[in-house]
């Protein structure tokens, strides 16, 4: 059966970034004991831009309520956190996570000259580029080319989506996307693939590649397959995208399989209208699944190693729009929630709602600054080479 080189570009779906698969997953085909203090880190992405002053409300701030007459969450509803700050009422297992010392705040996280644009500013975070740069490689893409160069114990990352993200893409090393253990092991076992790898003779380097690609992800999807039932967990997850995606992720963490990162997706907070309801739905989906991950580690004996941190692409605008909504801000939060904090609580100060620049928060710490402490402190890479400079480490770990 000849495939021709056409109809192969076209059979999408083990062509498209959700398959791209490290050269290096077969070895992972031989069962490793995951060991003590083994690192891991899950990102999640906020996508969309995160309301970050309805989130982690200012309660003393008079700005923030004259600026958001009908938005500004009332002391009365907040979570209160201290006597200047508070939670959205929808992040319960937050506050309690806060009060048992597993929760990190820091306020006003940025990057020089910022922007606005939803695709541009998510790929500066994606890529820990400047804002004047255009890197096509992503923070944690090179995180796995770095670690990946003569090493004897390969790494991993995982994007639980139909779409890799550009933060899992190196130069020479990607990180598997998929959704579903189940659907990635039956997609491999069609009859159509294994005809298009049975056919295959050595062309262009393209074509070579692809074929490449194809066949390494067939041989492991059984793999992460079995991994992921060998340990599935018992814990009660809900029963929503993200709350799958995050039993997803916890039964792999308690397997063999030794992934160092994984990347999850919620939105969108893209919130012009209808402000309230859109964060409060999305709130609530993203707090019950921490709340059952975060139990399942605890009960795993995982919980101190295992790190998670939030971003969104920016916040948004100070004041709230005529539509009961917010537009496009600049600065933002981000949580860190894990047993192995060495600083916990609101890491810094709240933001400077009297100091603005044009309408938008200033930003105070530079994320890059977060994402070496994390690929140095967490991951014990060398962050200044992956990043392509040294940038100060934080205290939170």
């Amino acid at each position: 059966m000849l495939i021709k080189r056409r109809q192969f570009l076209q059979a999408g779906s083990l062509a498209t970034a959700s398959f791209m698969l490290p050269k290096f997953l077969k070895a992972f085909e031989k069962p490793m004991m995951v060991p003590p203090g083994n690192k891991a880190v899950v990102v999640i992405q906020f996508s969309g831009g995160n309301d970050g002053l309805n989130t982690v409300i200012p309660l003393r701030n008079d700005i923030y309520y004259k600026e958001r007459p009908r938005l500004g969450i009332t002391k009365e509803k907040s979570l209160l956190l201290t006597d200047e700050a508070g939670l959205n009422p929808a992040l319960q297992a937050f506050k309690g996570l806060y009060d048992e010392g597993n929760l990190g705040i820091l306020n006003s996280v940025g990057y020089p000259n910022p922007d606005r644009s939803h695709f541009r500013s998510m790929d500066i975070w994606h890529s820990a580029s400047n804002s004047n740069e255009y890197i096509n490689t992503g923070w944690l893409g090179r995180y796995l080319d770095a670690q990946c160069k003569g090493c004897n114990k390969p790494t991993h990352a995982l994007e639980i989506d139909d779409v890799l993200s550009l933060a899992l893409k190196g130069e020479e090393n990607k990180g598997l996307a998929f959704k579903d253990p189940r659907r990635l092991y039956n997609s491999s076992k069609e009859k159509y693939f294994k005809d298009i790898g049975a056919s295959h003779v050595h062309s262009e380097e393209t074509i070579n590649y692809l074929y490449k690609t194809m066949s390494e992800t067939l041989n492991s999807a059984d793999y992460i397959f079995q991994q992921s039932q060998a340990h599935a967990s018992t814990e009660s997850y809900p029963n929503s995208a993200l709350g799958k995606d995050f039993k997803t992720i916890a039964s792999l963490i308690m397997s063999d399989i030794n992934t160092k990162v994984y990347y999850v997706s919620l939105g969108s907070f893209d919130t012009h209208i209808n402000q309230d309801n859109q964060q409060k739905k999305l709130f609530t989906e993203l707090n019950d699944a921490i709340k059952s991950f975060t139990n399942d580690l605890k009960k795993n004996n995982r919980f101190q190693d295992v790190l998670l941190m939030t971003f969104s692409e920016f916040g948004r605008r100070v004041s709230q729009n005529a539509s009961g909504g917010t537009d496009h801000g600049t600065a933002n939060n981000m949580f860190f929630i894990s047993g192995g904090l060495k600083e916990k609580g609101i890491l810094n100060s709240m933001p400077d709602l009297a100091d603005l620049n044009e309408g938008d928060l200033k930003y105070k710490v530079d994320f890059k600054n977060v994402y070496a402490t994390v690929l140095n402190k967490w991951l014990g890479a060398n962050d200044a080479m992956i990043l392509g400079k040294q940038h100060e480490h934080l205290k939170f770990i």
